[in-house]
């Protein structure tokens, strides 16, 4: 993925050694043997998830669209199910999805992997699914002007599921409406819709 893949020069790779280090003291202090086998590497390991699970504070989302296309389409457009994977910032737990997005073009499209582009840089950091959908809904309405844009998000929360209720298998479910979406509930609904086939 353009700009999110090349972690060499991110900042956590030009800070691993003191990451590394603090991981080790975690480990300690939790009552791990940071000598043994199993955890020798472990600092760097995580590390090195680190530069992946991280790598959208070393993009600015708007820039991953690119350029877009003068194309005379008005009709609804659909990306749906775009898988994402963020970290949680309260508890800095895994939580995982769904992305489905929704546009009315106003005379220029978006090449559709751009889509998933700005999905991953939103997601890869410590978010919250709300501002993940706002931010989603607001980066393409200003970059396209279209005439409507509309997003809904699906996530499943490990800090819902694994630790405190541990409620497994339940889902939060968050849409931004943007434009004649907001106006036009026949439209919501055919976006809705679309969203079950």
């Amino acid at each position: 993925m353009a700009g999110l893949k090349d972690y060499s020069n991110s900042m956590v790779a030009r800070n691993r050694e003191q990451i590394e280090y603090h991981l080790r003291e975690i480990l300690k202090l939790v009552g791990e043997d940071v000598e043994r086998e199993g955890l020798l590497d472990t600092p760097a390991r995580v590390t090195r998830m680190y530069e992946e699970i991280f790598a959208g504070y070393e993009v600015n989302p708007a820039d991953v669209l690119g350029v877009t296309f003068d194309e005379n389409h008005e009709e609804l457009v659909i990306v749906k199910d775009i898988v994402y994977y963020s970290q949680c910032e309260h508890h800095m737990a895994p939580f995982f999805g769904k992305v489905h997005i929704g546009y009315l073009p106003n005379g220029h499209i978006l090449g559709l992997s751009k889509m998933a582009r700005l999905v991953e840089a939103v997601t890869r950091k410590l978010q919250v699914q709300e501002r993940i959908t706002s931010q989603i809904a607001d980066i393409l309405d200003e970059a396209l002007s279209p005439q409507g844009v509309m997003v809904v998000v699906e996530g499943e929360h490990l800090c819902m599921c694994s630790r405190g209720v541990k409620k497994p298998g339940s889902k939060t479910i968050t849409s931004g409406v943007r434009g004649e979406f907001r106006s036009n509930s026949a439209l919501r609904a055919e976006f809705l819709s679309l969203l079950k086939q």
